[in-house]
């Protein structure tokens, strides 16, 4: 339902569903373009770095203060700068090169990363020190989270950008397989500061491929002049299209009290099945393989459907509640794949569906809404989720987190079908399909 000029090349999904077939592409169409497999290969080894680095952050905080709240503590260091100022880096990407900002932002994550390592292996690493690096982490993705997001549509054009956004969370994902195996082995051998290292100089790759770009070949996106408003004008887009603020809602709630695994599976590794790091980096894995595979599955997806996302996010609240009461080991870890899955489905299928609804010169600023919404409710589902786990459990903190995304897919749902003009039609009749959406037209037209 954009009306922009953005609407012939990012046609909008309907609130449910999409009508048009469009045409079917292959699951790594999008690596067809030098560019974007230039970014993409240099992705995949930061990706590793930083998956390296976010589970050896989250032990070392663990093993140095015993809290699960310290934990939460420091997801919240690393997100409240996307809550405080994550609008202002939309407007900084819509405003500058996004392939000059990257270069900018990876660099600067570099830096925090060696800054982190030089003071754990020279023995002086304390607990703020690790706050302070989150932070300054947090910082840096204010801008680089929008930049990225927007810069994919630059790289594939309008056409592979579901398959593009598909593509880089299997990226992610993948890198997360071998990142937490990886640090676990390192920090089990020879101690969390040299995953660290690892992390710091896992940047160049990406900072090389930027380099070895064909500039010429990018599809450059009108670069929004400075002016006053820009924030307000980005917000009340946002809010004349429903299409895009109820999914942004959506994350929301899944970000902010679905998203707190670090807290839980920590909890799970050490407090109740007491499997040491050992076991937190096999959850990770197997988060990370659910997740995969649901990338894959999203990458093949011809159409973008919000019936999906709702669907999705639904059973990824109540497989939560499912998975905090499971008996032990044999019936927790697979249900963390199936999270994995359903996880990354919800990501992948709010992501898509608000990049291709937004106008090209708005993208930056919704992308960085978007990101703010999802993240930025990390600061305070971190510390609340990690103080429940250390008071009542993490069982307790795990079903609670599970019943709010579950209660909030099912009104987001209604919202999208009320935007739709649609309305839930109960069928009994043997044959027919029992439950629907149905445009109330058609109801009332079978009525009569």
């Amino acid at each position: 339902m954009s009306t922009g000029p953005g609407a012939d090349s990012a046609p909008a999904p309907t609130a449910l569903d999409s009508p048009a077939r469009p045409r079917k592409t292959s699951m790594f169409a999008s690596l067809k373009v030098r560019n974007y497999r230039l970014f993409a290969t240099g992705a995949v080894v930061s990706n590793t770095g930083t998956w390296m680095a976010r589970i050896t952050q989250d032990w070392l905080v663990l093993s140095l203060t015993g809290s699960s709240a310290a934990v939460g503590i420091t997801t919240a260091m690393q997100f409240l700068p996307m809550l405080l100022f994550g609008l202002y880096g939309g407007v900084i990407a819509d405003r500058f090169s996004k392939r000059k900002l990257l270069f900018c932002t990876q660099g600067a994550m570099s830096l925090s990363g060696l800054f982190l390592a030089a003071l754990t292996l020279s023995g002086h690493v304390q607990v703020w020190h690790v706050y302070a690096a989150a932070f300054f982490t947090g910082l840096v993705t204010v801008v680089d989270n929008p930049t990225r997001q927007s810069f994919v549509s630059e790289m594939v054009g309008p056409d592979q950008v579901r398959n593009a956004v598909s593509l880089n969370s299997a990226n992610f994902q993948s890198a997360r397989l071998i990142g937490p195996a990886v640090a676990s082995a390192l920090t089990a051998a020879v101690g969390p500061g040299w995953a660290f290292l690892a992390n710091g100089l896992s940047f160049l790759a990406p900072l090389t491929g930027l380099m070895l770009m064909r500039t010429k070949e990018l599809h450059h996106t009108p670069r929004t002049p400075r002016g006053k408003g820009q924030l307000r004008e980005g917000l009340q887009y946002v809010r004349r299209h429903p299409e895009l603020i109820w999914p942004i809602v959506l994350v929301g709630f899944i970000g902010t009290f679905g998203f707190n695994f670090p807290i839980w599976m920590s909890a799970y590794a050490d407090d109740v099945f007491h499997g040491g790091v050992g076991m937190y980096g096999l959850f990770n894995t197997l988060m990370a393989a659910g997740s995969l595979a649901g990338a894959l599955l999203a990458a093949r997806r011809r159409s973008t459907r919000l019936r999906v996302l709702t669907g999705a996010a639904l059973g990824f609240g109540a497989l939560l509640v499912v998975a905090s009461w499971a008996p032990g080991v044999w019936m927790f870890a697979p249900l963390v794949v199936v999270l994995g899955i359903l996880g990354l489905t919800v990501n992948v299928t709010a992501n898509s569906s608000v990049q291709m609804a937004t106008d090209p010169e708005m993208r930056g600023r919704v992308m960085s809404l978007f990101m703010m919404v999802f993240t930025g409710g990390t600061p305070l589902g971190g510390p609340l989720f990690g103080w429940l786990a250390d008071a009542y459990g993490v069982r307790v903190s795990m079903t609670l987190g599970g019943l709010i995304c579950a209660v909030a897919a099912v009104g987001v749902g209604l919202a999208l079908a009320r935007a739709a003009d649609l309305r839930l039609k109960l069928d009994l009749r043997k044959g027919e399909r029992h439950l629907q959406f149905v445009p109330r037209e058609r109801e009332l037209a079978t009525a009569a």
